[in-house]
């Protein structure tokens, strides 16, 4: 299978159908959607289950979160092994594992902590398939049809994340909540064999790896540490992993405390689902507009301000508006996330070739635990100053790393700025223009 060779300039703008009509992206994509809604029906399922069996809200918060953090774990000590380990086998192997974990839970009877570790445990090989899925897409799509793939992830982890959530709801009321994790095991199991049949079974030289390396010189573990070691000392790759993280994770937060809101605000019961579902909402409008009608380097130059779109309407909650108003600032705010399309291109050529694996790990795994952290931190700020001016302060915080980001590419010198215009389709020149030690 070989990858659909699409222009790499930097004005041409390239199109979903053609993003689509490469089989590896394909693949990858409909897998990866499968298996975020069965996440969905997962995460939310075992929280009931938890509940069920304990009466504990805290016990249920604790299921519902507990894949989140130990991700960043697997990215850290495990991480190479995203670029080392055959991809078929790696990803094939990591749905399986899920798919175990959740039949496992669904069909033994054992201690809510055993349960608990059960899915803490599964969720370090996390990174290591979004890893080494990210990268196939990296090397299956040139240029702007790399961007549109990133794209078209995102509007479809939106959808996939909202379905999941409402098949577990109605599989957790007409089967109860062991036989709904039977399900989800059931698009697990879909998952693995769909990419076991449809992807082949690739040499080392191309997918990056080499015969043998899984462990390198020092172990899996050493190696991973090192290579996530190099990727944070480049100042570069920092940044821009940086801007990728911080503004969901203050957003995050706000989304955290849009129940309390509703309550706090007294809106009619069931509001606060309408409220959290426009952010999504204004994500998949946001990422279809920006992706489709706009040219790459335009894309490139608004990651700034649609960065500042995502905390703006966030500071008009200080004000404490009612429904209406509420409902379009988080429509405009969930467009802002639009802003990742541009730093996608940068970010990739940012990478070194054998390390790219990795790097999306991480980029995913430090992603998810700041989003966790996120709700904690401004639930505690909302103690003090109300859940409206806690979510003004985090929308305050977006527009702070807003202009960071600003500050620090106005400061970088275009030589020094990693050329998305000119990547090469096998990614030697940026490898030795833009390696993260820097």
């Amino acid at each position: 299978m070989t990858p659909t060779a699409v222009p790499a300039q930097a004005d041409h703008r390239a199109t979903y159908r053609e993003v689509l009509a490469e089989p590896r992206f394909r693949l990858l994509f409909s897998t990866r959607a499968v298996a975020i809604t069965a996440d969905a029906l997962r995460i939310t399922t075992f929280s009931a289950l938890v509940f069920s069996a304990t009466g504990s809200p805290l016990l249920s918060a604790v299921a519902f979160g507990i894949g989140f953090i130990p991700q960043l774990f697997g990215s850290l000590l495990l991480g190479s092994l995203a670029d080392r380990l055959p991809p078929r086998a790696l990803i094939t192997g990591g749905y399986a594992l899920t798919c175990a974990a959740a039949l496992l839970i669904a069909l033994v009877r054992m201690p809510i902590a055993a349960s608990l570790g059960v899915v803490a445990l599964v969720s370090l090989v996390t990174p290591l398939v979004h890893g080494a899925s990210s990268r196939l897409v990296a090397q299956s799509l040139e240029g702007d049809a790399y961007v549109l793939g990133r794209s078209l992830n995102n509007i479809a982890a939106s959808g996939a994340q909202l379905f999941g959530l409402a098949l577990g709801g109605a599989a957790v009321a007409a089967l109860g909540p062991h036989r709904a994790l039977a399900v989800g095991a059931a698009l697990y199991l879909g998952c693995a064999l769909a990419v076991r049949i449809g992807l082949p079974r690739l040499r080392p030289a191309e997918f990056g790896g080499t015969p043998g390396s899984a462990g390198g010189d020092g172990g899996a573990v050493r190696a991973s540490l090192h290579g996530a070691g190099l990727l944070l000392r480049g100042q570069t790759v920092r940044r821009l992993m940086l801007a990728q993280w911080l503004p969901p994770a203050f957003v995050a937060g706000a989304e955290g405390l849009i129940v309390a809101y509703t309550g706090e605000r007294h809106f009619a019961p069931g509001w606060y689902a309408v409220l959290m579902g426009c952010l999504p909402v204004g994500m998949v409008v946001g990422d279809l507009l920006v992706g489709r009608l706009l040219r790459p380097p335009t894309r490139e130059r608004l990651v700034v301000p649609l960065i500042a779109l995502m905390g703006l309407p966030l500071v008009g909650f200080a004000a404490e508006p009612g429904v209406g108003v509420s409902s379009c600032l988080l429509l405009v705010c969930g467009f802002g996330f639009a802003s990742g399309l541009g730093l996608q291109r940068p970010f990739l050529d940012a990478l070194p070739q054998d390390g790219q694996g990795q790097a999306f790990g991480l980029l995913g795994s430090g992603s998810m635990t700041l989003q966790g952290v996120g709700p904690a931190c401004f639930g505690s700020v909302a103690a003090g100053l109300g859940t409206g001016g806690a979510i003004a302060l985090a929308g305050g915080a977006a527009l702070l790393t807003a202009g960071w980001v600003l500050t620090w590419r106005a400061s970088t010198s275009p030589a020094a700025v990693p050329n998305c215009s000119t990547r090469s389709g096998n990614g030697t020149e940026q490898h030795a223009r833009s390696s993260p030690v820097e």
